[in-house]
């Protein structure tokens, strides 16, 4: 539906089978302003909803610090294998032009083994997870790069410097990106007299610190290589070779005489250890030691030699710090004719092959794990315990790079697309879950719909209808380069097609669920059919209202007393009570008391009919509000009406720095899905609600609405010890 590259944007709506191009062309003075002011008072309306917000917000925050290349972007959509790569090899690692030979040839390699390469760089305040050839080209070029790491990021970024990112500042944007495998030469570590000087580099702690894993040739000999993978014990990072042993490689020599904790022997051990770190949620790094390939090691003796006489010549010259690194490999280079460059780059090469095919194998074990749990059925569970009936859209952001936006002309800039829908969202964090949710909805038949069933391979879509002469949902957002929302349009029609007539053919998927999931894109019709099937079957029915303005739906006729459990916020809820004609606040509360009060007030009708409330209330956490049992909230509807004491608890949002935010248009969703998950699987009230919390940080620290990582373990309360679970706030609904 939206059409655009880095330089130029432009923008193609379908509605009621016309087609309503708008280009970036000149016009009349009087004309733009008159289009522009009509187009966006249509858009005020959207600016209120989820979505657009959503994405307003998260640029606004962390776009204009990072960009991801279209290439990755699109990669990490379709859940393809993609390895990061560091950029101080080209910055202060080697002479141009090896240096830029070199990163192309790794770039090469890593593609030929069916990955996607991300250079991770600083481009003029800029952290850029992926660089195009130019940007490869003026990095390699350029003599006053600064060197990156994590603590350097802040003033580079603030000064609108350039530079190449370390290890540490390399993982840091990988993760952010949701790259899981990066490949570099070596890691730093603990320096000789480290003990005394403490000097110690950030990439031991922050393999401590952010789940990725760090293909490396291990550890140069210049440093203290026992003491560093003392120091990475410490900080519970998991230490393999890569290889049939377990010697720990010193960068140009295969063994350094230490070993590793462990060894894999080849891509899928590795890829099962990195997904088994992944699913456990420990927030702590691997690194996988690769030793140098066998033709090189040769001349490592040759080179340590040339080591030893660099760093004795380091010290008489005073040299330390940051500076140390670069003077020595300078001078073994100088000392060794350049052998010691041709086996960096030989090592180099070798981890990119190594580090792509770990990638590859991770991105299969995924989808394959993802298939297989889909397809083991056993007598007791041949049917789909969820049926999520809902909507689908394909997001595209287009974002300027100029502080302002001119009509009238072609504007340099870049387009971001991604996958949601709130149905959709809910159905994909449940399959993630362990669950079979059959996701039912419609898209068209376009290249859009194609790129949904390539992203959603992962679950049941077989109740998605493939429309002829219709569009996919999708939105487009123009916003400015400091993320203000310039213009937003929605192609929406298509929800309107998940009607009764098409749902009701999966009626005896609905009759049989143990829960159905509505969304409120759907119609009004269509809600009122599902509705009317579960008070027959007595099946119970989630209502995830999706907007304010669409959260009456269920409420313009006696439906609403067909529903078990809602999922709304603050002003969700107040449009639940108005169309029930009840009173609710002029102005929503702003303190925490206030709010609970607030909600704890609304909630009440709702629950003569509703068995539970889940009423989100965004930085401030989650309030469930429902039957009293034992000193909680009883999220399973009991099969017998009675009079029932009610209350409610509020369980505080776990903390999510803004350094770690991404994306929050997907964290609602995520807390829902794993609720349901928590009570199809029987859990009880308090660590449904964790999970759902857990889900709802990791997604707001991913950049795709549902985080590709979450698995069952990953938000198993009793598996993620690094939480403090603080008791929630009880109160009694009167």
């Amino acid at each position: 539906m939206l059409v655009g590259c880095v330089n130029s944007v432009w923008v193609k709506v379908q509605a009621s089978g016309q087609s309503l191009k708008l280009f970036f062309v000149k016009q009349e003075k009087a004309f733009l302003i008159k289009t522009r002011m009509r187009i966006l008072k249509r858009v005020s309306a959207l600016v209120l909803r989820r979505g657009v917000t959503t994405y307003q917000n998260s640029w606004s925050i962390k776009d204009c610090l990072f960009r991801v290349h279209p290439s990755v972007s699109q990669a990490l959509a379709e859940n393809k294998p993609v390895v990061a790569l560091e950029s101080t090899i080209i910055t202060h690692g080697m002479p141009y032009p090896h240096n830029l030979n070199t990163a192309k040839e790794v770039e090469a390699i890593v593609r030929a083994e069916g990955a996607a390469p991300a250079t991770v760089a600083v481009i003029e305040g800029e952290v850029h997870v992926g660089l195009s050839s130019d940007e490869l080209e003026q990095l390699a070029r350029s003599t006053n790069s600064q060197k990156v790491s994590r603590r350097d990021l802040p003033f580079i970024i603030s000064k609108g410097l350039s530079g190449g990112t370390t290890v540490s500042a390399t993982m840091i944007a990988a993760h952010r990106a949701g790259i899981p495998v990066f490949v570099t030469g070596g890691i730093g570590g603990v320096h000789r007299d480290g003990e005394n000087s403490l000097d110690i580099s950030a990439d031991l702690t922050e393999l401590g610190r952010t789940p990725i894993a760090v293909v490396s040739a291990g550890v140069k000999s210049i440093l203290d290589i026992g003491r560093t993978l003392e120091y990475l014990e410490t900080q519970g990072v998991c230490v393999a070779t890569y290889g049939a042993s377990k010697h720990f490689p010193a960068f140009f020599s295969p063994q350094s005489g230490f070993n590793s904790a462990y060894n894999v022997c080849n891509p899928e051990e590795a890829a099962k250890l990195l997904e088994s770190t992944l699913s456990l949620g420990l927030q702590s790094g691997v690194l996988l030691a690769v030793p140098i390939p066998e033709e090189h090691a040769a001349a490592g003796q040759q080179i340590e030699e040339a080591i030893q006489a660099a760093v004795t010549e380091a010290s008489v010259k005073g040299i330390t710090g940051r500076d140390v690194t670069p003077f020595i490999l300078q001078k073994v280079n100088e000392l060794t004719q350049g052998k010691s460059l041709q086996a960096n780059i030989a090592l180099i090469h070798n981890n990119a092959r190594v580090g792509s095919q770990i990638a590859c194998a991770l991105s299969k074990l995924k989808t394959n794990g993802s298939k297989d749990r889909h397809m083991q059925k056993t007598p007791e569970d041949s049917r789909s315990d969820i049926v999520v009936v809902g909507g689908i859209n394909v997001d595209f952001i287009a974002k300027g790079k100029t502080k302002t936006l001119h009509f009238g002309q072609t504007n340099p800039g870049s387009v971001c697309q991604s996958f949601g829908g709130v149905g959709r969202n809910i159905a994909d964090s449940l399959s993630r879950l362990g669950q079979r949710p059959l996701f039912i909805s419609a898209t068209g038949d376009d290249s859009n719909a194609d790129a949904v069933f390539n992203y959603c391979k992962h679950m049941d879509t077989s109740g998605v209808a493939r429309l002829q002469q219709q569009s996919t949902a999708t939105y487009c957002a123009v916003i400015t380069d400091s993320g203000e929302l310039s213009l937003g349009l929605g192609d929406m029609d298509i929800h309107q097609q998940i009607t009764e007539q098409y749902v009701s053919q999966f009626e005896k998927q609905l009759s049989s669920a143990s829960l159905v999931c509505l969304d409120g894109n759907i119609p009004v019709s269509t809600i009122n059919y599902v509705c009317s099937v579960a008070k027959e079957h007595n099946i119970h029915v989630w209502y995830e209202p999706t907007d304010a303005e669409k959260a009456c739906k269920p409420f313009l006729s006696d439906a609403w007393k067909s529903l078990s459990y809602s999922s709304p916020n603050l002003a969700e809820l107040c449009t639940m009570n108005k169309t029930l004609g009840f009173t609710t606040p002029a102005v929503l509360p702003s303190t925490l008391d206030e709010i609970l009060d607030v909600a704890v007030a609304l909630s009440r009708p709702l629950l003569e009919h509703l068995h539970c409330l889940v009423v989100t209330l965004g930085a401030n956490g989650v309030l469930l509000c429902g039957e009293h049992d034992a000193g909680s909230v009883n999220l399973r509807p009991r099969k017998q009406n009675k009079q029932r004491q009610l209350c409610a608890l509020h369980y505080p949002a776990l903390t999510v720095t803004p350094e770690e935010t991404m994306n929050v248009s997907g964290a609602g969703d995520s807390l829902a899905g794993a609720l349901m998950a928590g009570i199809l699987q029987h859990k009880d009230t308090d660590s449904c609600a964790q999970m759902g919390l857990l889900a709802a940080k990791m997604s707001l620290a991913s950049p795709h609405p549902i985080a590709p990582v979450l698995t069952i373990d990953s938000v198993d309360p009793n598996k993620v010890q690094t939480q403090n679970w603080p008791k929630p706030g009880f109160m009694w609904i009167r």
